[in-house]
C-alpha cells in the first residue's frame, strides 16, 4: 500500500517564496515537482505544506509549532523542516531581534517539539546579503549583517551534527554568485536564486517519493 507522507517547511518570507513572481519560492517548485512525481506513478506520496510567515523569528515559531504539527500529522511519517535566522539576526534600534544564544535555545525547542511528530528534521541555512544592505539600516529600521549569517550559521550546523539532524546549505551555493541570485531588496532570491534552491532541495525529497 502506498503510503502518504508530509513535509512541512516553516521558515520566514524566504520559505514562503516571496519577490518570486514566477515561480512561487523554492517550496512551491518542490511541491510540483513533488505532485508531478506522484501523478507519473513513482512511489509513494509526499505532500508539502508552505508554512512560511514573512518576517518570523524562532519566537513567533515556538508559538505555532505544536499546533502546526498536530494540525498535519501524516501516520505515515512527516519530514520537518526549519529555516529561521535572518530576521532573528537583524538589528533593531541597536538590538538584535533574538540574540545568538536565545537563537541556539529557540532552535532547540523548536526540534524538540518536531521530535514528538518527526524522525527527520532539516535546518535550513541563512542565505548571505548583499553587499549593498550588509551592515546598512534600510527603510524598515533593520540591519542585517554578513558576519552574523556565519555566527548564526554555525549555531544551526552545530545543532544539526549534534542533535543528528540533515543541514541544507544554500548559504555556501550562494555566496559566491550572491549579487546576481538575490532580488534588488539584497535579502530575498530572485526566480533565478529560488530555482537553485529548488535544486539543491530536489534530490533530498526524492529519497521520499
Amino acid at each position: 500500500m502506498k503510503k502518504i507522507m508530509y513535509g512541512l517547511f516553516f521558515g520566514d518570507s524566504i520559505t514562503y517564496g516571496e519577490y518570486d513572481g514566477v515561480f512561487g519560492g523554492w517550496v512551491d517548485i518542490l511541491k510540483r515537482y513533488a505532485l508531478q512525481k506522484f501523478h507519473e506513478g513513482n512511489g509513494d506520496e509526499l505532500i508539502l505544506f508552505n508554512l512560511g510567515i514573512g518576517g518570523e523569528t524562532t519566537e513567533g515559531l515556538l508559538k505555532r509549532i505544536p499546533h502546526e504539527l498536530a494540525a498535519r500529522n501524516s501516520a505515515d511519517g512527516n519530514i520537518v523542516f526549519l529555516s529561521y535566522g535572518a530576521n532573528d539576526l537583524a538589528v533593531k534600534d541597536g538590538v538584535q531581534i533574538v540574540d545568538p544564544e536565545k537563537f541556539k535555545t529557540n532552535i532547540k525547542e523548536a526540534v524538540a517539539h518536531a521530535r514528538q511528530f518527526s524522525n527527520t528534521i532539516y535546518l535550513v541555512s541563512i542565505l548571505p546579503f548583499s553587499q549593498k544592505i550588509d551592515g546598512v539600516v534600510v527603510s524598515s529600521g533593520k540591519k542585517r549583517i554578513n558576519e552574523d549569517v556565519v555566527v548564526y550559521n554555525q549555531i544551526l550546523k552545530n545543532i544539526a551534527a549534534e542533535d543528528s539532524l540533515g543541514y541544507i546549505d544554500f548559504y555556501s551555493a550562494f555566496l559566491d554568485d550572491k549579487e546576481i541570485l538575490l532580488s534588488a531588496d539584497g535579502v530575498h532570491p530572485n526566480e533565478k536564486g529560488y530555482g537553485m534552491m529548488a535544486e539543491i532541495a530536489i534530490p533530498i525529497i526524492e529519497k521520499y517519493l
